[in-house]
């Protein structure tokens, strides 16, 4: 069962390139299916799931925001969420969509755009790590031009989201999500088309078989 993982900074098109690997390899594209299935579990809303996730715009700053946390209810040593009491654990969420991508990957193979799936599958047997990044100028130009912003606006999206990603990786993972030597490929999809960005995703992908 094949497996890919994909970190993508804003502005790479990860969201159109990730899909269109899954489909040529023939397995599940899970993105935002992680966050829904850990909020179901958890007994939260979708709402406070991806206030934890690491594409959620400005997800870090809200995950920090405050000077005080309520704390979680212990059930044998447990941290438990109570609906409608206190805000999801964050180490919680991590630890159950570690536990969802794992058993996937085990199970069905997929291609997992961002979670850090580079280092929670790390280990995982012929798994194929991808990096999507580019310049800061690129990636604003390109999210400008197919969101119809200004770049103003669109530097400002870029930017919250790089800062909300790269603090997921280093507070839960003590890693540098822009290190190179995490993945096995490293392309800049602002500059190589989406398409042929697939077919170099693929094909190393069917090299590991």
């Amino acid at each position: 069962m094949r497996v890919v993982t994909i970190s993508a900074t804003y502005g790479t098109a990860g969201s159109q390139i990730g899909p269109a690997v899954a489909e040529r390899l023939g397995v599940p594209f899970v993105d935002r299916a992680i966050p829904s299935a850990v909020a179901e579990e958890l007994g939260c809303t979708l709402e406070e799931a991806l206030a934890h996730d690491d594409r959620a715009e400005r997800g870090l700053s809200r995950l920090f925001s405050g000077a005080v946390r309520l704390p979680t209810v212990t059930f044998g040593g447990v941290d438990m969420y109570v609906p409608g009491a206190m805000p999801l654990a964050p180490e919680e969420f991590v630890r159950r969509t570690e536990r969802m991508l794992t058993e996937m990957a085990r199970n069905q193979g997929g291609v997992f755009l961002g979670r850090a799936g580079a280092m929670v599958l790390a280990d995982h047997p012929g798994a194929l790590h991808v990096r999507l990044d580019a310049p800061l100028r690129r990636r604003v130009r390109q999210t400008a031009t197919l969101g119809e912003l200004s770049e103003r606006e669109a530097r400002r999206i870029i930017e919250d989201n790089d800062r909300a990603r790269s603090a997921y990786v280093r507070h839960f993972y003590r890693a540098d999500p822009a290190d190179p030597c995490r993945y096995h490929l490293v392309l800049d999809s602002t500059t190589i088309p989406v398409g042929t960005c697939v077919e170099l995703i693929v094909t190393a992908a069917e090299a590991l078989d």
